[in-house]
């Protein structure tokens, strides 16, 4: 009876195969009168290059900039709760100076340079494959958290703090704005960590 294949032995580049798999023979079941059939298995291959490399670290770079941008914006207005006298009131008023917060809009790249590396994988990866899906939806949601809750209230506490914010009506929107902003911003946090867990995984 003719030993299997062993799939180790196999070279490196089958011929006749594309893109990013490779095929090995394997013990199949019993036919004929050899007794085993060679079977062909396709095993899914990490993607390589500079370029799937350069893009991985702008989709990396996006998450880390732009969540960690967000959930420094729920900091500091936890600390605006306090008030023009606590400490560090100077920093906070630096802050929220009048302005878009660019450095948060960093969160629009993760999906740009996601769906790129996906383009770019030669058939590792696919839109169909479950931790793609996974991190659009949190991406989604923490878009949707950030749109609705987090920008809104950053602009209303930037109106607050450079026009002063001692009065008592500046103190009851620095109370609701600040706490809405500071628990939307822990939930980013907790998407990203998610996230994170998720690219690695891959389930």
């Amino acid at each position: 009876m003719r030993k299997g294949v062993d799939p180790l032995a196999l070279p490196d580049s089958p011929a006749g195969l594309t893109g990013r798999t490779h095929a090995c023979l394997a013990r199949g079941p019993t036919s004929g009168q050899h007794g085993e059939v060679p079977a062909t298995v396709t095993v899914k291959l990490p993607p390589t290059g500079a370029a799937f490399d350069i893009v991985l670290m702008a989709h990396v770079a996006s998450a880390i900039i732009g969540f960690g941008a967000l959930v420094t914006t729920g900091v500091q207005a936890a600390r605006a709760r306090r008030g023009p006298g606590a400490p560090g009131a100077e920093g906070v008023r630096r802050y929220f100076r009048p302005g878009i917060n660019w450095m948060a809009r960093a969160l629009y790249g993760v999906p740009v340079f996601g769906l790129a590396l996906v383009a770019m994988s030669q058939g590792s990866f696919a839109m169909s494959d479950h931790f793609v899906d996974i991190g659009l939806g949190l991406w989604l949601a923490a878009t949707l958290l950030a749109e609705i809750v987090v920008w809104p209230g950053e602009r209303r506490l930037q109106q607050v703090v450079s026009s002063g914010w001692g009065d008592a009506q500046s103190m009851n929107t620095l109370e609701h704005t600040g706490r809405a902003v500071a628990l939307a911003a822990a939930g980013l946090g907790c998407i990203f960590v998610v996230a994170v867990v998720v690219m690695f995984a891959k389930p």
